[in-house]
C-alpha cells in the first residue's frame, strides 16, 4: 500500500493483490496497524499532501495525484485532519 497509496485504488484491490479476502485483509490490517486500511490510506495521502503544500504546491494541482476524486473532498478531509484548510498550509499559516 505504501508504494501505491497515490492511486485511486479501492481497498478491495489491495486485498486481492495481497491474496486475502477483503474481510481478512481488513482484520489483519487493523490488528497490525491499529486502524482500518481506509483510515491509514486517507492519513497517508493527507500526509503527502501536507508535504507538497509546504513546498508551495496548490491544492488544485495535487489532489488528483494523491488519489482524491475531487477538490472539495480533499479540502474537507485535509481540514478535518489538520484543522486548517489546505490553501492556508502553503502560505506559512497553520501547520
Amino acid at each position: 500500500m505504501e508504494r501505491n497509496f497515490r492511486f485511486n485504488i479501492p481497498i478491495s484491490k489491495f486485498a486481492e493483490l495481497s491474496g486475502r479476502s477483503l474481510s481478512t485483509f481488513q482484520r489483519d490490517f487493523k490488528k497490525e496497524f491499529g486502524m482500518t486500511a481506509n483510515t491509514w490510506l486517507r492519513k497517508r495521502r493527507l500526509q503527502a499532501a501536507s508535504q507538497l503544500l509546504k513546498e508551495n504546491k496548490k491544492p488544485s494541482d495535487i489532489y488528483l495525484s494523491l488519489g482524491f476524486e475531487d477538490l472539495s473532498h480533499f479540502s474537507r478531509s485535509y481540514k478535518q485532519e489538520f484543522n486548517v484548510s489546505p490553501s492556508k498550509t502553503g502560505s506559512g499559516e497553520g501547520l
